[in-house]
């Protein structure tokens, strides 16, 4: 995993097991890899690793069991709501990029029913 300066890494971790849940890459009840696995797999500090987890914990996306480690949740709304809010964040980046490419919204609609077309054909 790359790393981006101008946001902070625990934030950008977050971020990435955000993303592995929301696309099912980590399903309901799989158990995360250890906080220690973790940090060296990013070459991050462990503090930086926990405080992610943390935040993805407060926010319902994963549990602790004592013992036993990190698992993703089992609520499948939460999830469900984690995949809404996804593709809504990458709609908004694609249409501001359209937009910064002089494309507006008439011509964006046609362009992406084109390319939809194209992809089933």
């Amino acid at each position: 995993m790359e790393f981006k300066d101008n946001i902070p890494i625990y934030l950008q971790i977050q971020d990435y097991l955000f993303r592995q849940i929301a696309t099912g890459k980590m399903r309901p009840g799989d158990k995360l890899p250890s906080v220690r696995a973790l940090a060296v797999e990013l070459t991050v500090n462990v503090n930086t690793v926990q405080r992610a987890l943390r935040e993805l914990s407060d926010k319902g996306y994963i549990y602790t069991k004592r013992g036993e480690g990190n698992f993703v949740t089992d609520n499948e709304d939460l999830i469900a709501d984690s995949q809404e809010r996804l593709v809504n964040r990458e709609l908004a980046e694609f249409v501001v990029r359209m937009k910064e490419l002089g494309i507006g919204e008439d011509q964006l609609v046609a362009v992406l029913e084109r390319y939809l077309q194209e992809q089933i054909s």
